[in-house]
């Protein structure tokens, strides 16, 4: 197990968890309805994936 030989500083900590920050997801625009997307899933609002219908979203 490994432990510390010696106390980490104020400075060294903090600076360390500075890059803990959140990162958004990069969205896309679907080619067909032009809503924002996540890459590589099928448009939730209107169902197409790589200009083929994927899933019928008018199912219900």
């Amino acid at each position: 197990m490994a432990n510390p030989k010696n106390r980490m500083s104020k400075s060294n900590s903090r600076s360390r968890r500075a890059n803990w920050k959140l990162v958004l997801p990069n969205l896309g625009l679907c080619p067909q309805c032009h809503e924002p997307k996540l890459p590589h899933r099928v448009c939730g609002k209107c169902g197409y994936y790589r200009g083929k219908e994927a899933v019928d979203v008018n199912a219900e």
